[in-house]
């Protein structure tokens, strides 16, 4: 006759690593951040979803699924107020629309006429992986246009409607 042999094994704890403290310390603020910019926006688009999550992506910015769950990445606490509009607009949008022709872009553009630029932006920092030096440089270049408004470029900061808020200390 056989005998079945149990093998147990133990179960491997996974260590905090330095990510996961910085992700866990600035979750909250990017949660409080996400909600107070889609209120704004939807009073203006007027959309309904059901959850709100804050999660530790490497490469997504945000994403909305077809049960119209919004999910952002807490690193958007990090970018300038602009970009972090448009991430939010962007992830609205889709509530109506999900994919990417050109309706979608059409009602984006409604309240981010300069929606490309922040494409192009968004992209640099994506190219480096999201890494920290990629963050430091869009701020610096953000906080140099903040001093300087006739060299900032179209919409910048011109149409976020909270780019006087935004200072250093939200960089960790």
């Amino acid at each position: 006759m056989w005998r079945l042999r149990v093998v147990r094994r133990s179960k491997r704890r996974r260590t905090r690593t330095k990510v996961d403290a910085h992700y866990l310390e600035h979750k909250e603020a990017a949660r409080e951040l996400v909600l107070a910019r889609l209120a704004h926006f939807n009073q203006y688009y007027g959309f309904s979803w059901n959850r709100v999550s804050i999660k530790n992506q490497r490469r997504s910015w945000g994403s909305c699924s077809a049960k119209k769950n919004l999910n952002f990445n807490y690193k958007i606490l990090f970018l300038p107020p602009h970009l972090q509009d448009y991430i939010v607009v962007h992830e609205l949008c889709h509530l109506m629309h999900l994919h990417h022709r050109q309706d979608f872009w059409h009602l984006v553009a409604e309240q981010i006429p300069d929606y490309r630029n922040c494409r192009n932006e968004i992209k640099i920092i994506d190219r480096s992986g999201h890494r920290e030096a990629a963050f430091t440089a869009v701020l610096a270049r953000y906080q140099s246009y903040a001093k300087e408004p006739a060299t900032r470029p179209t919409g910048a900061a011109t149409n976020s409607p909270r780019s006087s808020e935004f200072s250093a200390q939200n960089v960790a």
